[in-house]
């Protein structure tokens, strides 16, 4: 279908299909191009049934502590790995079908099936048809890294797409890549029954948060039996053994870990490379990622990039934001800017891991005098009484200023509770307001003020 359109969206992802909605709304004549399922990496393979997958993971782990709540269960805990995948996908399925009747509502929106690449600035040719528009949106997303690590083609590696599209659970799943991806596959398949070896070259997991919390993390997942080899400084593949020897050299223990199958969870890469950008000339980092400034302008007039593929943001709320952005400022007269958002995010273990804003170690690296307050899980009632003590919660404040910069909360509902301390500093209300707040009892949100009542002395 060639053709001139005011505006073409490539990339039917978490940024792409609202804009196309908000654009047709207004009269804009859209094309929005797809070349694979439509709701992008979160509502296909991300979000949506990874999430499922968590829910199933943690049925399975409360049934097995039924004794520990006065509930008897009959012999052992089955798993139905066939039941657990058919689910993920049918929620999955069921979000994506939300999508595409969302997309075939839209008047004034074209969908096109394929792929895309530019033929200049203002022109783009999907399967040998031409189309062209005074502005065009990139929402493309990001894929699984698959660095060439010695002995990586001789084997066969599985990034988060495979992995979920398996229909035998693994005897001994080997993670590589002690993040946030890899550390939630990891729980996920122990607790559905699968040994599991977490294989990460930093010397702790998830190297971004501060020790403490990173500390609290690894044991939990110990906890459930996970192995963990961190400082794997030399990571490479070989069959043998049985399956896939995993070569790891740390300081301790053996140097390889031989296991049935091997997940590849050591970070993400745009799909930038195919779309003919130098022929419109948009630049790109180092690392492909399409280059944009505050109001997510590449560096061609009337092309922008929204979503995983800029950079500025690894999640589908920062992509759905950048729709926001882009919106406001195109159709409402707006100045929304990516740097008026905090950084926040959730690491879906079970408990989960909410955070907001900077760590203690980004605040201190500013140089800014902090206060630290502090509680264990282990002293908050609401975990208690649902039996949930592992991890803790944590809030950053600067000491001169009483500004809120940051806080972690790993616990039961960590995701949800951390809401009521992104709220607030997006308001930009101080520590003395969030003392002064009166929760309701009994939550984990409640002991939110207590902590900021107990903060430790400047330093």
């Amino acid at each position: 279908m060639s053709g001139d359109f005011d505006a073409i969206v490539i990339g039917a992802g978490q940024a792409g299909i609202p804009l196309a909605g908000r654009l047709s709304a207004a009269g804009r004549r859209v094309a929005l191009i797809e070349r694979a399922a439509l709701g992008g990496t979160c509502v296909n393979t991300g979000c949506t049934p990874t999430k499922a997958m968590v829910a199933s993971a943690h049925a399975a782990h409360l049934a097995r502590r039924g004794a520990d709540f006065g509930v008897a269960i009959d012999g052992p805990v089955g798993i139905d790995f066939a039941a657990v995948q058919a689910r993920q996908r049918r929620i999955s399925g069921d979000s994506r079908a939300g999508v595409e009747s969302w997309v075939a509502g839209m008047a004034n929106c074209t969908l096109i099936r394929g792929h895309a690449r530019f033929r200049s600035a203002h022109e783009v040719e999907v399967d040998g048809d031409v189309l062209a528009a005074p502005q065009i949106f990139l929402n493309v997303g990001t894929r699984a890294a698959v660095p060439e690590l010695p002995g990586i083609g001789d084997v066969t590696v599985l990034t988060n797409v495979e992995l979920l599209a398996l229909n035998v659970l693994p005897e001994h799943l080997i993670v590589v890549g002690g993040s946030y991806i890899g550390l939630e596959f990891g729980q996920i398949f122990r607790r559905l029954g699968s040994a599991v070896t977490i294989v990460e070259k930093a010397p702790r997991l998830v190297a971004r948060e501060d020790e403490d919390v990173s500390a609290a993390i690894e044991g939990v997942l110990a906890a459930e039996g996970v192995a963990i080899r961190t400082g794997a400084e030399c990571i490479r593949f070989a069959r043998g053994g049985g399956g896939i020897r995993v070569g790891v050299d740390c300081t301790q223990g053996e140097p390889e870990v031989v296991g049935s199958h091997v997940l590849l969870a050591v970070g993400r890469r745009p799909n930038t490379e195919d779309l003919g950008l130098d022929r419109a000339g948009v630049a790109v980092d180092a690392r492909g990622y399409v280059t944009v400034d505050d109001g997510l302008r590449t560096s061609v007039d009337g092309i922008f990039a929204l979503g995983d593929c800029n950079g500025r943001g690894a999640f589908t709320h920062t992509s759905y934001n950048d729709f926001e952005i882009v919106a406001a400022n195109l159709l409402d007269g707006g100045d929304r800017r990516v740097t008026d958002r905090l950084p926040a995010y959730a690491l879906y273990t079970d408990p989960p891991l909410g955070r907001v804003g900077m760590t203690e170690r980004e605040a201190r690296e500013q140089g800014r005098p902090v206060r630290v307050g502090q509680r264990p899980m282990t002293r908050v009632g609401r975990a208690v009484e649902k039996g949930e003590t592992q991890g803790l919660m944590k809030v950053v404040v600067d000491a001169a200023t009483e500004e809120i910069l940051g806080a972690a909360i790993l616990g039961p509902g960590g995701d949800e509770a951390v809401h009521g301390v992104l709220d607030m500093m997006s308001v930009g209300g101080s520590a003395e307001a969030m003392r002064r707040a009166v929760p309701i009892h009994p939550t984990v949100s409640e002991l939110i003020p207590t902590i900021f009542g107990e903060l430790g002395p400047p330093g």
